[in-house]
């Protein structure tokens, strides 16, 4: 090969590795979405067995997911467990990122490792330990139980993400309204809040979607009358093969699609928030 063919050798070689690289990305993409794709259309099939492929469609199983008592009553516990548990872990997360933006704070990082944990523990390891703890207060087959514990899950979220966003606050800010005579607390709600808003709302989706997606510890904790959306999907996927759960899988998949999608906002929202501080 001669010189002079050289840069055009090195363009081709360059292509075929883009290529190459697009081609191995989309097969991984596939792969991982090639499942949840499958379950779409047979949430719309009219047969009472799964069968695949679809003969028929319609929207029989959507309409026994939004009519039938059962659902309907898992889908309101985890919409009042999920929102309970967020309110209580964007409050406490958010005032943990708060408390752990300052410099000098001792054990900082054992603080923050602490907060992290239920990230790191397993699940059903945070579950048993709770029964038991919870067994001897009384409330371990109570909503209060699953809130508390749901709560612990979805908090590390809020941690992380507020306190991703305080890696870019102006701490200079909260020294001048404090000097100007500012409580802390009402620099935070006029200062801090506005301009975090987006950290603190992006960890409190994290945190209800882990709360509302989250079937271990309602397994252990939850009674008769806590029976979720998952716990309910669960019981069926055990007792008896309903097209139902397939219908609410595809509901949960347009909430997560949902999800990333608000986040995606709150993460862009953040970056121009950042530019107009700056």
């Amino acid at each position: 090969m001669s010189i002079s063919n050289l840069p055009l050798y090195t363009t081709a070689l360059q292509r075929f590795r883009h290529w190459l690289l697009l081609i191995g990305c989309g097969a991984i993409l596939f792969f991982l979405v090639a499942p949840v794709l499958v379950v779409i259309p047979l949430a719309f099939n009219n047969e009472p067995y799964f069968h695949f492929p679809i003969h028929t469609y319609s929207l029989r199983w959507f309409h026994e997911l939004f009519t039938n008592p059962v659902w309907l009553s898992a889908i309101s516990n985890s919409l009042v467990t999920a929102t309970l548990a967020t309110l209580l872990a964007t409050t406490l997360g958010t005032l943990a990122a708060v408390g752990l933006n300052h410099r000098n704070l001792p054990g900082k990082r054992l603080i923050m490792a602490v907060l992290v944990s239920p990230m790191i523990v397993p699940v059903v390891v945070l579950a048993v330990g709770a029964y038991f703890f919870f067994s001897k207060l009384g409330i371990a087959n109570s909503l209060l139980g699953i809130v508390l514990v749901h709560a612990a899950l979805g908090m590390p979220f809020v941690v992380i993400t507020v306190t991703a966003t305080l890696g870019g606050f102006d701490m200079n800010l909260l020294r001048a309204a404090r000097s100007l005579g500012a409580s802390q607390f009402f620099a935070f709600r006029k200062i801090m809040l506005p301009l975090v808003w987006p950290g603190v709302l992006s960890g409190a989706l994290f945190a209800f979607a882990t709360s509302f997606d989250e079937v271990v510890v309602v397994l252990f904790l939850g009674g008769a009358e806590q029976t979720t959306l998952p716990r309910q999907m669960w019981t069926g996927l055990r007792e008896q093969l309903s097209p139902t759960i397939l219908a609410a899988a595809f509901v949960l998949i347009i909430f997560a699609i949902f999800l990333l999608l608000t986040l995606e906002l709150l993460r862009r929202r953040s970056v121009a928030l950042r530019g107009i501080a700056e």
